[in-house]
């Protein structure tokens, strides 16, 4: 993941596109368009946005 890079967040129950802002070692920042908030910036840790992929493969690697 990089900053600029285009990612599906969900939000409220919803799949909201999201741009990464600012990446930190264990948080990012996403830009959200909203209806009434046009740009929005929202906090997330790293684990909560992470690739699903990458995450299901640590696993796979763990139980060999």
């Amino acid at each position: 993941m990089k900053v600029g890079d285009k990612i599906k967040l969900d939000f409220a129950g919803k799949k909201k596109d999201a741009v990464v802002f600012r990446l930190f070692p264990n948080s990012v920042h996403l830009k959200i368009d909203f209806e009434k908030d046009k740009g929005k910036i929202v906090k997330r840790k790293l684990s909560q946005v992470g690739d699903k992929k990458s995450a299901s493969g640590k696993e796979k690697k763990k139980s060999s």
